[in-house]
């Protein structure tokens, strides 16, 4: 079993910036990937940002150029700093870990709100 805890959500004007954490703990496997998922609602949910315990990133579309995954794998923690955040970005931000695909894990979802 793994657990996500996340950390670093809220309230920011269209423009602005935010960092989300995430960190796990549990049965971590060296070969990995984590990343982030976002559900509006009414919406799916949907890939924001991932990225693996080599440094292989990969982002929706609508993150790229603004938004930057990284994580420390000594700590198991994944980061996603967002900037230029558009009220479109408002939804509740989930951090995922899967081991190679095989088991997925969620974290309990981080709001962020972006206002006009």
């Amino acid at each position: 079993q793994v657990q996500l805890a996340e950390s670093g959500g809220g309230l920011v004007q269209a423009g602005g910036s935010l960092r989300l954490s995430c960190a796990a703990s549990g049965t971590i496997f060296s070969v990995n990937t984590m990343g982030w998922y976002r559900q509006a609602p009414g919406k799916q949910r949907e890939l924001v940002a991932s990225m693996t315990n080599g440094g292989t990133t990969n982002y929706a579309d609508s993150a790229k150029g603004r938004f930057t995954i990284s994580r420390d794998n000594a700590k198991n923690t994944v980061y996603l700093e967002m900037n230029s955040l558009k009220p479109e970005d408002t939804a509740v931000y989930y951090c995922m870990y899967n081991n190679r695909g095989l088991s997925w894990f969620w974290g309990q979802g981080t709001q962020v709100t972006v206002s006009s």
